[in-house]
């Protein structure tokens, strides 16, 4: 290549960058101008103080800096039917511009796939943003519950607490009674798994399932000190958590004999990968998805946002909005016979 020609070549690779940055401009400065003086909610599908809402006001008080306009960013709860309440309102009452985003249970995405009955919100048209970390659930027990192996607590007769049908707190235990067989009962209508964990330091149940191991590092940091009156007694995962996995929390899955049964538990543990999701309302302008995609990945890396999550002894690892809609995507085609067996198991 001649002098002239690098020249050109250099030349034209200048105007591109430029062209780019100008659109890039360009773009912030609609969004700018559409986000100024607004307020952009941030919705929790259960009661203030369990893992949702941690990480919904983790993201608040750090996303409004990473908008451009600078809009104020509000955290409400809107609990109910374990997080299905929020699903509805995302997919049909709210506004579909980029001002109103939720965060729910992962059980709320999967449960169409897996109830007969459903209805009210397909989860693949909805627009998510982002899964702020993959969570790994666990099972809380009472130190004095009696229980010192796995197989014990599949024949105990224990008392489980748990929040509304359709949260994980009622799913992860529900199939393990109906997949392995365990014996204990379950108890919903808590408003939240705060309040689970509240009845189980009054030995109102024994213990709790399908609770994020974030979720118990918030609510009882020194859990692992063993001189508490509860215990991480098992994990609700494919791998676990290193940080238990170190101690040797043994895994639920660990009891699955039948290759049958593994595939039902790999499915259905699959939506801890996406635990704390981030879900705009279909309807919403696709460079406006775009541009909030950017934006939560942007406020998640956020050194700010990591100090505080730090600060409360929770981990922020994000996955993408584009690799979180695919996932969903590749979850709704799941062969019916391994769908077919969870909700078998899930007594549905």
């Amino acid at each position: 290549m001649g002098s002239w020609d690098l020249r050109g070549a250099l030349a034209a690779g200048a105007m591109m960058m430029g062209a780019m940055t100008g659109a890039m401009a360009l773009e912030d400065e609609a969004l700018a101008k559409f986000y100024k003086d607004k307020t952009v909610t941030i919705a929790v599908g259960s009661s203030p103080g369990g893992g949702l809402d941690t990480f919904g006001r983790l993201l608040s008080r750090h996303m409004g800096k990473h908008i451009p306009g600078k809009p104020t960013v509000v955290v409400s709860n809107v609990p109910g039917a374990g997080g299905n309440v929020l699903a509805n309102n995302l997919y049909t009452l709210v506004p579909k511009d980029g001002t109103y985003m939720g965060i729910t249970f992962p059980s709320v995405i999967i449960d169409p796939l897996l109830s007969e009955n459903h209805r009210g919100y397909d989860p693949t048209k909805f627009n998510y943003i982002g899964n702020a970390n993959a969570e790994v659930l666990v099972c809380l027990l009472r130190r004095d519950a009696g229980v010192k192996s796995l197989e014990d607590f599949l024949k105990t007769d224990l008392i489980i607490g748990a929040t509304a049908p359709g949260s994980t707190t009622a799913d992860f235990p529900n199939i393990v009674k109906g997949l392995l067989g365990a014996q204990f009962r379950l108890v919903t209508g808590y408003q939240g798994s705060r309040e689970v964990t509240l009845a189980i330091e009054k030995n109102e149940v024994q213990g709790i399932c399908g609770l994020g191991w974030s979720t118990v590092k918030v609510q009882y940091p020194d859990i692992l000190k063993g001189d508490m009156f509860a215990t991480v007694f098992a994990q609700e995962d494919l791998k676990g958590h290193p940080e238990l996995n170190a101690i040797k929390v043994p895994l639920i899955y660990s009891l699955a004999k039948s290759e049958e049964d593994k595939q039902a538990l790999q499915m259905f543990y699959a939506q801890n990968a996406f635990s704390r999701p981030f879900i705009l309302p279909p309807g919403v302008p696709a460079d406006r998805v775009e541009a909030l995609r950017k934006i939560f990945l942007e406020t998640i890396a956020d050194e700010e946002l990591q100090a505080d999550a730090r600060k409360m002894n929770i981990e922020a690892v994000p996955t993408s909005g584009a690799e979180l809609q695919q996932v969903i995507a590749n979850m709704f085609a799941t062969s019916p016979a391994i769908v077919a067996r969870v909700k078998k198991g899930m007594g549905r």
